[in-house]
Order: structure tokens, then sequence, then C-alpha cells
């Protein structure tokens, strides 16, 4: 159950695990990094050409990164200087802009970044806004921690305040006299405000500097964020995953805390005041109890019976990883909308029709892969191939356990050679489907667009038990 695209993510976050985030901010969760390596180049590079003639100018990614990145500002300055083999007084953080103190110096860079921030504003990974969000929406704890002491201002800036539960930042390390990167003090600041061992706790890190901080601190995770070619330096540093997106981190559900759906009908009653409302529905496991075999799953007539009045009162669509033709002939109600394979082909009343063109050139490479699947698990006892038109599942429910491995590795194989495909899951199924943009959330936005529905006198309500239902868990998260 994910708040990452796809679902086959690089990290999970779960609760037995778990029980705090921390974030670092420039790049990480704003596209700042970009705007301080500018402004750290424009003010070495002016102070370089004062004492020498011929200069070797501050390089925007190699220095950037080496000496300064992650680091405090007064730190990075004296790092890079040391680099050069330029020594000149400390100062005091008080030192005008002017000064040839490291503080001088460090106060000139800040005045740059500020004036650009000023200039260009602040944009945000969206990604990483959306997992922050989806966090606390599934009562994990979340904190910033950046060495910069324009946290404040650059979360303002980007209409982010009141994100984060706890904020430790650069101004905060210098009253409380905390070491900065690589030293974990910062991270482990943030983990005693939540109220969280930093044992039970993930970081989240883009510069060398920081994820040897969260290893340092012996946190729970350290996550290496990638913008850039780092991948090697951030496992180096300690990272124990990297990522280039924080869309390939999982959260996944703790049952025992959601609510119940009837314990909330007051909340439900008052949503729908004044609206008008739209119902998706899950098929296998939702409408149907989950079967030995797929082909075993049938409506029951009261079901059916109930869907019927349902469609009388509002708009229904059945969204299920079933081919089209076999949903719709398993539920065989004529005003309902039916969306197969995920989304990718759908029908319903009023001649609505659509099939994803982008997805057909993809048929020949499914008809080749369902072929070497029937091939390769032909010897394993109970697992079964069923080809949706877009879609390809392996089910090894009846799988006995020592052969699941051996299933999962023939899968594997299969996408490994058929590169267009990704591998999704399932409850006791693996599925190949094409690596494209597209599954059951964007197939739900689609079908409300086309029939007019996308409006905020709309109450749009999705009822799915599996992972795929998550993908529209996600886009009503705000809405429906």
């Amino acid at each position: 159950m994910s708040a990452a695209k796809g679902a086959n993510p690089e990290f999970t976050i779960a609760h037995v695990d778990f029980d705090a985030v921390i974030f670092d901010l420039d790049g990480v969760i704003t596209k700042t990094a970009r705007i301080h390596a500018r402004a750290w180049k424009e003010m070495f590079d002016h102070y370089l050409k004062q004492r020498s003639r011929h200069p070797r100018p501050f390089d925007i990614d190699e220095d950037y990164r080496e000496y300064v990145d992650g680091k405090p500002r007064y730190d990075g300055v004296k790092s890079f200087l040391v680099s050069r083999d330029i020594n000149i007084r400390y100062g005091d953080p008080d030192d005008s802009p002017e000064r040839e103190t490291i503080c001088g110096l460090g106060n000139r860079k800040n005045q740059l970044f500020l004036g650009l921030v000023e200039k260009e504003g602040v944009e945000f990974y969206k990604s990483s806004v959306d997992l922050i969000e989806g966090l606390k929406s599934k009562h994990f704890k979340t904190a910033v921690a950046s060495s910069s002491k324009n946290c404040a201002e650059i979360l303002a800036a980007a209409d982010l305040v009141g994100l984060f539960q706890v904020k430790v930042d650069g101004r905060d390390a210098q009253s409380l006299d905390l070491n900065g990167k690589p030293d974990p003090d910062i991270f482990v600041e943030a983990a005693h405000r939540l109220g969280v061992d930093p044992k039970r706790c993930v970081v989240f890190e883009d510069a060398l500097a920081g994820v040897q901080a969260g290893n340092r601190g012996n946190f729970g995770a350290v996550i290496g964020v990638n913008r850039g070619d780092e991948e090697q330096a951030l496992r180096q540093g300690g990272a124990d995953v990297v990522v280039t997106d924080l869309s390939q981190v999982e959260i996944e559900v703790n049952i025992d805390l959601l609510p119940s759906a009837l314990g909330c009908i007051d909340r439900i009653e008052r949503e729908l005041s004044g609206k008008r409302a739209i119902v998706f529905l899950d098929f296998d496991g939702t409408l149907t109890p989950i079967v030995s075999r797929p082909e075993d799953a049938v409506l029951a007539d009261d079901m059916r019976e109930t869907l019927m009045g349902l469609a009388d009162q509002c708009p229904v669509a059945v969204i299920s990883g079933r081919g089209l033709r076999d949903v719709r002939k398993r539920v065989g109600i004529d005003q309902v909308y039916y969306a197969g394979s995920h989304g990718f082909e759908m029908t319903g009343p009023d001649e609505l029709g659509m099939e994803l063109e982008q997805a057909r050139e993809f048929l020949p490479l499914l008809d080749e892969a369902e072929h070497e699947l029937d091939q390769k698990l032909a010897e394993i006892d109970g697992a079964q191939v069923e080809r949706k038109r877009y879609s390809i599942a392996v089910h090894y429910r009846n799988v006995g356990d020592r052969d699941v491995e051996t299933v999962e590795k023939l899968v594997d194989e299969t996408k490994e050679r058929h590169g267009k495909l990704r591998k999704t899951y399932g409850k006791k199924v693996y599925e190949l489907r094409p690596d494209i943009e597209w599954d059951k959330g964007m197939a739900l936005l689609w079908l409300m667009g086309t029939l007019g529905l996308d409006q905020a006198e709309v109450a749009p309500f999705y009822l799915g038990d599996d992972l795929t239902d998550e993908d529209a868990f996600r886009v009503l998260a705000k809405w429906g």
C-alpha cells in the first residue's frame, strides 16, 4: 500500500520499523541546491579574483559537492578555502559581507542566495511533499533538519510552512552549539524534539555530509537522494538505499490505525451534503470474495441487486485488473461504467469507450512474455498464468511455499528480457504490464473528466482491497 508511483518501491516505511521521518531541505524537498551552488560560485569567484590575477574558479559541481554541500555555511567557507591553501581569520557571525573573514564571506554568500530566492522564488519537489503528507496522514511524525539558517524563509517562499511537526535549522544549531554535518547533532536534536529514538527514524539526505551524519547517528535507515550522479558516493557515505526521487518510497499502511467507514458515517454524510456522488469499485476482493482461482469469482445475486440500486442513484464504475470483457461479463449491468486491465481499456453507457492508444504497441511484447511464462511455469504445481489484454497475471496462491521464490524469479527474468514491461504486485499475484504512466488512479481521473464530474460539487468514493487500488486512493486523498 503505497504513496509511491508504481508497485516496486526502492524502500518501504512501515510502522513496525519506524515512528518518524526526518528530511533535509535543500535538494530533498526544495529545488534550492542549484541556487545555493550559484551563490557559492559567485561569491568565491569574486573573492578569488581579488587574491590572484589568474585564479582557478570555483567548480559549481565538484567543489560544491566536496566542500560546501550540506554543511553549515561557515564550515563550507573554511573547507573550500583550506582546499585552496587560503587561511584567513574566522571573524564573527556579525561581520559585514565586505569583511575578509570566514564569517564575512559566508554572509556575502547568504546575501547573494537570498537575492536569488527573492528574484526567482523557490520550487519544491511535488513527490517529496506528497510523501510527507502521506506519512502524516498515516500517523508518522515528521521533521526537517537543515544546516541552513534560512530554513524558515525557504519554507515560507515555497508555501510549505506547517508541513513539519518539528524544524531544526542552522539558527538552532548556533544557539544550541550543535556541530554541523557530517556530525549527526541536528538530526539527533530533531529526533529528540519528536520524542523518538533515532533507531526508529528514517533520514532523507541528498548531500554526502548529510548521509554521513545520518550514518554516524545510528538512525534506523538513511536514504540517499541522488539528484545527479552521486549514487556511489552516497552509498559509500553510508546510505542504506539510494533513490532518484521520493516517489520511489512506499508507505505501508498500519491497518489498526485506519478508521472504520461505518464509524465515520456522520463525517461522510457531511462531506456529501450538497454534492453529487460517484462510486468506483474494485472487483476481486471487493465485490466478490477472494477465491483460489480467478475464474471462480462470481458476483452474488444480492450484490448485483445492490449495485443496480446504487447505479440508479449515482454513476457507478468498476475498475479492475481483469480484462474489460471479463469484468463486464461478470458484473453484467448495462448502466455501470467499466475499466479493465487497470484502466487501459474502458466502456460504459452512452457509447463511452476508450483504449489507451499508447498501450497498443505493447500487445506483441505481451504476447511474447505470455508464451514464455506459460512454458517456464508449466512444471510448477499451482502456478497459473492469466492473460488480460494489457497485462499478464501470474497467480501463486496455490503454489507451495518452497516454489514461490522460483515463480518470482521466473517472472523477473521474463521482465528483464522484455524491458518495456514493468512488474507490479497484488494479493498472491505478480503482474507484467506496459511500463507507461497509467494506473487505476489515472483511469479514474480520465473517467471523471470525460463524464464532466471533475468538479468541486462531486464527491467521489473508491472501494478497494489491494495494492493497485492505492493508485486510486492516492489521487482522491484530498478530494474523495
